[in-house]
């Protein structure tokens, strides 16, 4: 058996669909993934022996950009992104018996699945990201946002925006393959039975009629890295230090700084993660340390607190070490959602980045803190088979 993986976005967008593709090799099958040309992520797969078909621009050069993407310039980046796809995954899908598509930015995928007469599966990380009356779609890049309007007419009015971007490249490309004309993109890229990757503790599917969502668990490789001897040496000098890391994403002005100084201000050591914005907030004090990648399955463990954007990754992985989180969200696709699953849970704080001070910020801090027994009794509920749940769906019910 032979399945392509496929997505388009940073880390937290690729990351899982490796632990899937390390599963499934697990099994005895044969797998490719098509991911963005990023040297991170070729060499990754690289290690894994896992063959890559590098697909659209660097994702990391357009998230450092100095300024955001205009609207205009986010058309035509999603619209190059669709005839990128198209003239790769074909080939990357030949000899295939089974493609997997990650994100609503897959969009080509099931056409080229359909063409070649192969299985379609789309997966998602986030409940928030498929159509339900329970909650609002989430913020999309240069896209408005309707206010004053309910869950389902947010929905019908989403899928509207997706059209208008998508529909005319997608039924053009169609049409070459000899495939109908398709109406609704979002739902034809969803389909009927969508799988969602995510935890059914932290983060559970709102049943919802008309949707037949399989929810796998969240889609992890166990991590046994060493963390660097450097890092150990600063953990063993003191109590467990509180970490600031915000991933892929620029925070708002101020808030990595604040959030530096509201954990000194309360008597913790400071662990600032560069992440993609290369962060670097050690001034020279003995109680901040500047780290780059390193393995958070491990590292979490020994942290009093963790102060991040909200992606799925990092959130699962600190609710897994059942530690405090503060969640500092930008209004970009997941963000906000999973903060909101923070604070419902109890599991620590969320603050708006936009509005933030380093008054309030401290007052969130605070109260994350005080989560920290609810923190981790979830911590222990959390599952860790997700990849596996989803690599026996793939070898059992799709080969």
């Amino acid at each position: 058996m032979r399945v392509l993986l496929s997505t388009y976005g940073t880390r937290g967008d690729v990351d899982p669909l490796a632990a899937l593709a390390v599963e499934l090799r697990g099994l005895g099958v044969q797998v490719r993934m098509c991911t963005p040309p990023d040297e991170e992520f070729t060499r990754r797969l690289a290690g894994l022996g896992i063959e890559s078909f590098p697909a659209g621009p660097p994702v990391r050069d357009l998230m450092r950009r100095a300024a955001p993407p205009s609207p205009a310039e986010l058309a035509r980046y999603r619209a190059d992104l669709v005839d990128t796809q198209f003239a790769v995954l074909p080939a990357a899908a030949e000899g295939c018996d089974v493609l997997i598509a990650a994100g609503l930015a897959q969009v080509a995928a099931r056409s080229v699945a359909e063409a070649a007469g192969i299985r379609y599966v789309y997966v998602t990380y986030s409940a928030v990201n498929l159509p339900s009356p329970h909650h609002a779609p989430p913020p999309r890049p240069g896209w408005p946002e309707p206010e004053d309007a309910d869950n389902l007419t947010r929905w019908d009015l989403d899928a509207r925006a997706v059209d208008a971007q998508f529909r005319e490249p997608l039924n053009r490309h169609r049409a070459g393959l000899g495939l109908p004309p398709v109406e609704n993109v979002r739902d034809h890229v969803y389909s009927d039975q969508p799988w969602l990757a995510a935890d059914p503790v932290l983060g559970p599917w709102p049943r919802t009629p008309g949707l037949d969502v399989i929810q796998t668990g969240a889609w992890v490789q166990p991590d046994d890295r060493p963390l660097p001897a450097d890092l150990v040496a600063f953990l063993a000098a003191g109590p467990p230090p509180v970490y600031v890391g915000f991933g892929s994403i620029s925070p708002a002005p101020g808030i990595a700084r604040w959030a530096v100084e509201a954990s000194r201000a309360r008597g913790y050591r400071v662990l600032v993660s560069r992440g993609w914005a290369d962060l670097d907030l050690v001034d020279g004090q003995e109680e901040c340390f500047a780290i780059g990648e390193v393995n958070h399955q491990r590292l979490f463990s020994e942290l009093a607190a963790v102060v991040h954007h909200g992606g799925a990754g990092t959130t699962q992985t600190a609710a897994r070490a059942g530690v405090p989180q503060v969640v500092v969200p930008i209004r970009l696709a997941d963000n906000p959602y999973w903060a909101r699953q923070v604070a419902v849970h109890q599991i620590g704080a969320t603050l708006d980045g936009a509005a933030a001070t380093v008054e309030t910020l401290g007052a969130a801090f605070d109260a994350a803190l005080a989560s920290q027994e609810r923190a981790a009794a979830l911590g222990a509920e959390i599952r860790t088979d997700g990849a596996a749940v989803a690599a026996r769906l793939v070898v059992g019910t799709l080969g």
